[in-house]
């Protein structure tokens, strides 16, 4: 999957307006940690992707991780141990 980050970083599935989304930006930059965002407002087809992690609801933030495996709205300290940092 072209979505699939690198080792070490996450890939975030948001919107322009999603609050949860800011917060948890804002969290990622002051710990470091990298990721690429993907806004499924502007991006074609991602909205769908979200979808069919999310059970059929386009919820955001949807994380994508290097094992490929996905989280929803997850915790900063979730992503750290998901990440192993």
């Amino acid at each position: 999957m072209q979505y699939i980050p690198a080792a070490g970083t996450i890939t975030m599935f948001s919107t322009s307006w999603c609050g949860y989304c800011r917060r948890l930006k804002s969290q990622l930059d002051t710990q470091g940690i990298g990721y690429r965002e993907i806004n499924i407002e502007d991006v074609p087809g991602t909205a769908e992707l979200v979808e069919q992690i999310n059970g059929g609801n386009q919820t955001v933030p949807t994380l994508l991780f290097p094992d490929g495996s996905s989280a929803t709205n997850p915790s900063l300290s979730e992503v750290r141990e998901r990440l192993g940092v």
